[in-house]
């Protein structure tokens, strides 16, 4: 009887909370989330660089958005620590203290405390001009804020070097690790199920064309493609599907565990690719780190020597 009863199969209320608690908080190490902090520090620079030229135009003492501009635009939560940079001299440091903060995050020295200030510093800057604010950096705060709960500075990174010169014991798995990777893998797919609701509403999706509105208006550069697509019936509508079924393959694929390896690597390449037909290559970058979060363990099994912790 005994051997029989411990055969049989586990209620279902069981089963859905151990996958729940395996999917949440089961200890795991911070390589993946390493890679994924630094891809998105260097998508931070990026980002953060593009607001240089214009800064002071924007949010100088003589700059385009005044307070009376940003209180009909940001909401009565909204707070930005460039409010208080009020002359172009305090300006340019706060906006230097940002580089030196994705810098840290890059290289991670530092780590918990860059992550910290780079989240906080690049929400400021949204919310100091809230009108300019583009999909690349909405992306860019969810991976930021993802970083800060997990400890991407555990791996590939020079506090683990330092760590290891100082002979200290090598950080172990932290749960902090898998809730940072599961709400960036949620997130991810819950972008790509939106992306593919939002073009479920549109004719142009449906009749093939959208690759071609996609390109069409913008600059010289995608003059060759525009000119492709609008030679050839079937590349645009091959285009147009492939995408939204790109998206749908994404979005379902990653929830199950045989599939991911082959959909994170679509998404490497998919992505960029739907951010450089769509004119936004950055935020399909931010999408393809979003969607490393679902990458199998295996991918982050290899120790780089540089950075080795131990």
């Amino acid at each position: 009887m005994s051997s029989l009863s411990t055969s049989e199969p586990r209620p279902l209320s069981e089963q859905l909370g151990r996958a729940w608690n395996a999917f949440w908080f089961v200890p795991t190490n911070a390589r993946g989330l390493a890679v994924i902090r630094i891809a998105t520090a260097a998508l931070g620079l990026l980002l953060w660089a593009s607001y240089a030229n214009d800064l002071q135009q924007w949010f100088g003492p003589e700059g385009v958005v005044s307070p009376s501009v940003i209180d009909s635009w940001r909401s009565s939560y909204g707070i930005s620590l460039f409010d208080s940079a009020t002359t172009a001299a305090s300006l340019w440091a706060l906006y230097a203290v940002g580089f030196v903060a994705f810098a840290a995050l890059l290289v991670g020295i530092g780590t918990p405390f860059a992550a910290i200030a780079a989240a906080v510093l690049w929400v400021s800057l949204l919310h100091r001009g809230p009108m300019l604010v583009q999909p690349a950096d909405d992306l860019l705060v969810i991976l930021l804020w993802c970083l800060v709960i997990g400890r991407s500075g555990d791996a590939i990174s020079l506090d683990a070097r330092l760590r290891a010169i100082r002979k200290l014991p090598e950080a172990g798995p932290s749960v902090r690790n898998r809730l940072a990777l599961s709400l960036l893998g949620v997130h991810a797919s819950g972008i790509a199920v939106a992306a593919v609701l939002s073009q479920l509403k549109g004719d142009v999706w449906w009749d093939g064309t959208a690759a071609w509105w996609l390109v069409s208006g913008r600059d010289q550069a995608a003059g060759t493609l525009m000119a492709a697509l609008a030679e050839s019936d079937y590349l645009t509508n091959f285009v147009t599907h492939a995408i939204t079924l790109f998206e749908i393959v994404f979005a379902a694929g990653v929830w199950v565990a045989g599939l991911r390896g082959f959909v994170v690597t679509m998404g490497l390449f998919g992505w960029p690719l739907i951010g450089l037909l769509s004119g936004d290559l950055l935020w399909g970058c931010g999408m393809a780190t979003l969607g490393l979060a679902w990458a199998p363990p295996a991918w982050f099994a290899g120790r780089p020597a540089l950075f080795a912790g131990r």
